[in-house]
């Protein structure tokens, strides 16, 4: 796995503003680990939703995510605003490597980083496929 850690947001080259909620808060007073994967998915779907015409509900090839981690850096409570930056790592025939950085507003620097690796498979047999032409072009639209 490529180990480059992408920690200021001029490392980033797509950039999706979050909404946080009252219920992303734990009893600690800041966002429960749990939503920054729920933050890294939105990010990446509608990137590819917008950008390579992924169409979720009636497309051949869907993307599953296979791996993901996240490092915390600093810690968001609700209200803050945060946006998530993103960056493809590497592109595969049938998978992609995402870095992904959830910054609070105003700031350059990451308060949490994360990986996120999609195979992209036939719907109907969940079989790995290519990665569709589109989604390739999009991709490499915010490639490292």
């Amino acid at each position: 796995m490529n180990k480059i850690k992408l920690i200021n947001k001029s490392d980033y080259k797509y950039f999706y503003p979050i909404v946080t909620r009252w219920m992303d808060n734990d009893i600690y007073g800041h966002i429960n680990n749990v939503n920054y994967y729920s933050y890294f998915d939105t990010t990446v779907n509608q990137y590819l939703i917008d950008k390579g015409k992924l169409d979720i509900k009636k497309g051949l090839v869907v993307g599953f995510v296979v791996h993901s981690s996240c490092d915390y850096l600093n810690p968001i409570s609700h209200p803050e605003k945060i946006e998530a930056g993103l960056v493809v790592k590497k592109i595969g025939n049938s998978s992609v490597t995402y870095g992904i950085g959830i910054f609070k507003e105003d700031e350059d620097k990451v308060s949490a980083y994360g990986e996120f690796i999609h195979v992209f498979v036939n719907r109907s047999n969940n079989k790995s496929v290519s990665i569709p032409k589109k989604i390739i072009e999009s991709l490499k639209e915010i490639l490292l």
